[in-house]
């Protein structure tokens, strides 16, 4: 064991977008700052991968298995590299709806409040919009929660055709809404960009790559961390600070805190109250197609959503969920990542080719919310990490599809040349997509219930934080990643308070 001679004021465990995004917030202070990252760096196209590379490339699926509720061992879709899973993601920031953080009553049950309200993170929002250069427009969404003022950027123009399917579904009485997406100079916005690379202009912070941290030690009395061991190459390395803060991600930093149990910690780091690790969420996707009487480009961006039934309609009175065109329905997603959808393609339309078929498809993205169950969890048995997922609020989700489903027909009688109207494939995202994962270590006023107190610091261990997708308590039907960064940034005032 090598120990590091520096002594730190703060050790960041991870470069994704809570990881990346404290990294910057926290390096002006001068405290001497390390970060460590499992992964290496990656080209620069890698944020500007085509559908093609994030779901057929083994590279974006993580290189140790992980085993499902039967035992069953999966290669989850992640990305170990500076900037982690934002190197692969759409740049969708939205914001949480102002009743997301109350509680909501699901037809699967019930999503409990926040223990903080939308006006807390209010001002974290504006501030993670104008740091990732979130493109976008208030005003046309029926569900929008109040906003300090516009987005700091216009939003993207859509492609002709999806253009075509908003005035279409405006006629209809519909609210299609500018997506919200970060763009920079170079194309999406990421944590490596936007978060560590900035960070690394200042003299105070260290990154270390390829730096796999596999446990953390506490004093003899188990109240703080002590010490952070990872392995480098062939070597392994403690790293002494003051301050630990992890963003692993949430099945990740569940994992790395079960896995560091001691004398004092027997069931896992900062574990007293038995739930880290449960509560797994990570929303119900699916992906919808739809056909276009000719073809087009196979790429394109994100550029539209729908939140008309976000909350139910008058013949379903609970939350159904988000809507979004999810660009172009590359070949090689068809035939990899869903084979279902490539099957009733190829069978409504013989005599086309992948790449056709392809070029004539819409793809739609449907996300509902699932609800907190502490029996959908991360945890071990042996060495092997489990991560034991059963969907719930199916029947919310299923009506989300059927719905648009219907819009989708009703727009394709409305423009009758642009559309082919036979058929509408669905594909559901397997366990292997680990997208949207959250609520691992809850955070919360009540230590026998939740893991971290609300400035997302362990109850038991005083010194260890928390700042990735890990701390939610319920989850949305957006994309967790804008409030994750928009916390990371309210952590981070805390912690300056702390340090100084």
């Amino acid at each position: 064991m090598i120990i590091d001679d520096q002594y730190y004021d703060v050790i960041i465990v991870g470069t994704g977008v809570g990881g990346g995004t404290l990294a910057r917030k926290l390096a002006p202070t001068g405290k001497k700052i390390l970060v460590l990252e499992r992964g290496e760096f990656v080209a620069r196209e890698s944020s500007e991968l085509v559908d093609t590379e994030v779901f057929k490339k083994e590279q974006y699926h993580a290189p140790e298995p992980w085993y499902d509720n039967t035992g069953e061992p999966f290669y989850p879709q992640m990305r170990y590299c500076v900037g982690g899973n934002t190197k692969i993601w759409s740049g969708v920031l939205m914001r949480m709806r102002e009743r997301d953080f109350t509680e909501v009553q699901h037809q699967g049950g019930l999503s409990p409040a926040w223990p903080l309200t939308y006006q807390d993170f209010e001002p974290y929002y504006t501030e993670a919009e104008a740091l990732y250069q979130v493109h976008g427009k208030v005003g046309n969404d029926p569900t929008e929660p109040t906003h300090g003022g516009n987005y700091p950027f216009e939003p993207i123009a859509h492609e002709p055709r999806i253009q075509t399917i908003c005035e279409t579904l405006t006629e209809q009485g519909l609210h299609p809404i500018d997506l919200p997406l970060g763009i920079g100079d170079q194309g999406r916005t990421d944590s490596e960009d936007t978060g560590v690379t900035p960070a690394l202009q200042h003299d105070n912070v260290t990154l270390k790559t390829g730096a796999q941290v596999v446990c953390l030690h506490t004093n003899p009395s188990g109240s703080e961390i002590k010490a952070v061991e990872a392995k480098i190459g062939e070597e392994s390395y403690l790293f002494l600070g003051h301050i630990v803060v992890l963003a692993c991600g949430a099945v990740n930093t569940a994992a790395l805190l079960l896995r560091s149990a001691n004398e004092k910690h027997p069931d896992g780091i900062a574990n007293q109250s038995g739930q880290v690790g449960r509560n797994l969420m990570k929303q119900l996707l699916s992906v919808v197609v739809q056909l276009t009487a000719s073809s087009s480009k196979d790429s394109f961006p994100r550029t539209v959503g729908l939140n008309d039934f976000y909350w139910g309609d008058r013949d379903f009175p609970y939350p159904m969920g988000h809507v979004q065109n999810s660009g172009g329905i590359s070949q090689d997603v068809i035939f990899s990542e869903a084979p279902p959808i490539f099957s009733a393609l190829a069978k409504v339309m013989p005599n086309f080719g992948l790449r056709q078929l392809a070029t004539r498809s819409i793809g739609w993205w449907l996300q509902t919310e699932d609800l907190p169950n502490s029996e959908n969890r991360v945890y071990f048995m042996g060495d092997k990490l489990r991560v034991d997922y059963e969907p719930n609020n199916v029947e919310a989700h299923d009506r989300l599809v059927y719905r648009w489903v219907d819009i989708l027909k009703n727009v394709e009688s409305a423009q009758p040349s642009l559309f082919n109207r036979s058929t509408h494939p669905r594909s559901d995202m397997p366990i292997q997509v680990m997208a949207h994962q959250c609520g691992t270590c809850r955070f919360g006023e009540d230590p026998d219930t939740s893991v971290l107190d609300l400035n997302c610091c362990s109850h038991e261990v005083k010194n260890l934080y928390v700042v990735d997708s890990s701390f939610f308590p319920a989850n949305a039907s957006v994309s967790p990643a804008l409030t994750v960064i928009a916390n990371a940034l309210r952590v981070g005032d805390h912690l300056i308070q702390t340090l100084q």
